[in-house]
């Protein structure tokens, strides 16, 4: 509630209901996800309002989305930034730390002058199971 405080931000009741579930249990979730978990504490929050408040929450820094494949935005908390490596197979998902992605962003900043988030998308590939290449199969 502090970072929501100091960044202009007011503690509503749907705000302090939708960080309560995040902080709970800190993977990822769907804004329907959350709306569930939300609307089984108060059945009056509509799904309009979740949105409405998790984009309101992202504006301010306190959650982020990412995109982990072709399914709906996933959202977490934003003191936990990292990237993400998605198996196109199995669809585990691994959560990368920032620094492994510095490379890739300064690359692209210095080629093509674009700034990039990389927290925000997924890199999709095959996890060491599902790759017929790995060292786990030979």
């Amino acid at each position: 509630m502090t970072l929501l405080r100091e960044n202009g931000g007011r503690a509503t009741s749907t705000r302090r209901l939708l960080l309560t579930c995040l902080f709970e249990d800190a993977s990822h979730h769907t804004a329907d996800q959350l709306a569930t978990k939300v609307q089984a504490i108060n059945h009056d929050v509509s799904i309009s309002t979740i949105y409405r408040n998790l984009y309101e929450l992202e504006r301010l820094g306190v959650v982020v989305h990412a995109h982990l494949g072709h399914g709906a935005a996933m959202y977490h908390l934003a003191s936990d930034t990292h990237g993400h490596l998605v198996c196109e197979e199995c669809g585990m998902t691994v959560e990368a730390p920032d620094k492994l992605f510095t490379g890739l962003t300064e690359s692209v900043a210095h080629e093509f002058g674009f700034s990039i988030d990389p927290r925000h998308f997924a890199v999709l590939g095959r996890c060491a199971r599902c790759s017929p290449n790995s060292v786990i199969h030979g």
